[in-house]
Formats: C-alpha cells, structure tokens, sequence
C-alpha cells in the first residue's frame, strides 16, 4: 500500500468524503503540558465521549438530540462532566514518581441509567478490578523482574475480548503481542497464543526494535481479528494464524529515513493508537503534521487528512493530502522535509455505529462526519 496515501477512503464498499463538525479546546499557541489530550474512548452507544489529559482530567461530553429542523444534520457533543480522575503521586517505598496523566480510558458496558468508565495510569502490571469490591485488585499479569536492571521490555497495552471474557491480549515494547486465557491461572504467566511477526534480518537496524515496539492493540468488533501499531505500520492479526500479520498497512513509511533525527528529538518514542470503525471494514490512526490516516480493508483504498483550525468551517470537506517524498512536488503536496512533528494525532476514535470519529491534536479535539450529499 502507498506510504503517503491519497483519494477518497470508502468504508463498507461505499465511497464517501469526511466533513468538519466540531473543535473543542483553545486556540493558544503555547499549551500546558496538563492540557494535552492523551486518550479518547466513545462509550457502547456512541453517545458519550470521554477525554483524559495529562493532568490526570477527565472529559465526557454528551452528544445532543439532533435538530429535526436540519435532517441532514448531526447532534453535536457538548461538555456534559469534567472530573479530576488521578493526582501526581510519590511511590515512598519504591522512591518512584507516579505521574498523573491518562493513560487509558475504558467504557463499562451500560447495565442501568447509570455510566461507569476505568481510567488507568500503570505499566508493569495488570490488574483485574471488581467493581464491588474497591479497595484492592486482583493482579493477573506481572512482568516486574525482581531486579529492575534486569528489566527488557514494559506492557504497552492490553485488551479483553469483545465476547470472551476470560481471554485478553497485552502487548509489549518487544513487539510481541501475548493472549492469555484467566481460566487456565489465576495469574496468567503463561500465554496461550504468541503473536509476533519474524524479523527481516537484511533490514536490521540500530532503531529496529525501537519501531517495533506496540503502542496499541484492539479487537475487532467481530472478536476474530486484533489490531496493532507500531511506530510506522498497522497490522492486522487473525487469532487463528500467530505466525504473521494477515494485513500490514503502511502509517508513514517515508519516515524511515528519517528515524535518525526522529531519534534525536525523542519523536521515535511517540506512542500512536489505532481504532476500528463499526463494521471492523476500516481502520484509522493517527500521523505527524496532524494528519490521520484511513485504510479500507476490502478495496484496499486508504486516504490521509489533516485535523487543522484553517478547515473547521461547519461542514467543510476534508481535502486528501499527500506527502511528497522526493522529486518535483506537485501543487498540493507536501515536502516530508516541511511536516511539523510537534504537531502530532496520537489518540483517534470512532463512532460504534455511525460515522463520526473523534481526533484529538494536542489540547484540541477534532470531531469530523461523513458529508451526506
């Protein structure tokens, strides 16, 4: 697949375009490092949304009744909750600062009126909560070696299984992806499947497990597929095959020259999630420059955009961008050279059932539709 992307992307074998809907957050151009969205979760029904940052808030905003006046019209999120969730802590007995920031955020499927979601800030365990029982937690993963200078590799996330709920996967900084069933222990030391992708040794390289490293792994809707993202690719895994990706989809590949300065300015550790749309037929993540990217698994069409102030007119399209990565740069292309990677879409989102996707740039969180003709 092209490493830059360009066209329109469809989803489920219909084409369509995306438009602007909403921007929340401020303008200013120096951001508080507290203020900088760093997970965005919609709840079951999509009518919730809920934003962590680095300072340890939580956002939920409410998406209103649509307006029967405007049919073609979608209702717009507005701030329903603000809560603060974690607080900077000392760890006296392991002398370890435990910051604040979000690192997570997980809707509890809805039993009653009422609304419950987790938020988590850990990386060498996972522990198991029990919602009635709130003063301790079962530890059901734990990769914390006895010396720390023994350490090799953190967890870098983990999910349950849509419909299994004694089957979970964890991913790690090695790029090895683990799914661990709870009815075999109590403490799953031991993985059932082992997910990991050999290495070409001809393209071995000072930064290659450094790239390799998984910042986020989803199930599919379905329950029959996993996805993860390193830093330059999305993969798509059958539970079935451990051996290899059945689709690989190429992020920003032409950053791979690049890796030595992305180095250098700390960017080749920026930890990029990925999301399916309703129907597990596309998936999306997020680039450098603001851009975000869109791939369609059965055409195999895949589209970059960019979440920007200068195209946040109520419902203005979002025009293709494509990044030129040598020769002669045509009229609206980009030079890889000019993209700002201080402006960067770590956290995306996308709606349960609809086609609305949530992207959040820095302290700004960007709602796009698709443009109903």
């Amino acid at each position: 697949m092209a490493g830059a992307g360009g066209g329109g992307c469809p989803a489920g074998g219909n084409d369509f375009q995306w438009c602007f809907s909403q921007v929340k957050g401020a303008i200013d151009e120096d951001v508080a490092e507290a203020d900088v969205i760093s997970t965005v979760e919609f709840n079951y029904s999509g009518d919730l949304l809920a934003t962590g940052d680095k300072g340890g808030r939580v956002v939920i905003f409410q998406r209103e009744q649509e307006n029967k006046s405007r049919p073609h019209s979608r209702g717009e999120y507005n701030v329903y909750s603000t809560f603060q969730s974690h607080e900077p802590e000392f760890d006296y007995l392991k002398s370890l600062e435990i910051e604040e920031k979000i690192n997570k955020i997980r809707w509890l499927p809805q039993q009653n009126a009422a609304h419950f979601l987790l938020s988590t800030n850990d990386d060498l365990r996972i522990n198991l909560w029990h919602l009635e029982i709130t003063d301790r937690s079962f530890n059901i993963v734990d990769i914390k070696p006895a010396n720390m200078e023994e350490l090799t590799e953190v967890i870098t996330a983990a999910e349950f299984h849509p419909h299994q709920c004694n089957v979970f996967v964890y991913s790690s900084s090695k790029g090895t992806i683990r799914l661990c069933d709870m009815r075999s222990s109590a403490l799953c030391d031991r993985h059932s499947k082992f997910f990991e992708e050999p290495e070409d040794p001809s393209s071995r390289s000072f930064f290659s497990e450094i790239i390799s490293s998984i910042s986020d792994v989803k199930f599919s809707h379905s329950g029959r597929y996993m996805m993860t993202r390193d830093y330059l690719s999305v993969k798509v895994w059958d539970l079935n095959m451990e051996s290899r990706p059945v689709e690989t989809h190429q992020v920003h590949e032409y950053l791979r020259s690049k890796l030595c300065s992305l180095y250098e300015n700390d960017c080749i550790f920026d930890k990029f999630e990925c999301c399916w749309n309703g129907s597990d037929s596309a998936i999306m993540t997020g680039s450098y420059n603001n851009f975000f990217r869109m791939f369609d698994r059965d055409t195999r069409r895949d589209v970059t955009l960019e979440a920007s102030r200068e195209s946040s007119k109520p419902r203005a399209s979002l025009k293709p961008r494509k990044v030129c990565t040598g020769g002669k740069r045509k009229k609206d292309e980009i030079s890889v050279d000019s993209l700002d990677f201080n402006k960067k879409i770590l956290h995306t989102a996308w709606h349960p059932a609809d086609n609305v996707i949530a992207v959040a740039a820095t302290n700004n969180l960007y709602i796009f539709q698709d443009k109903i003709n």
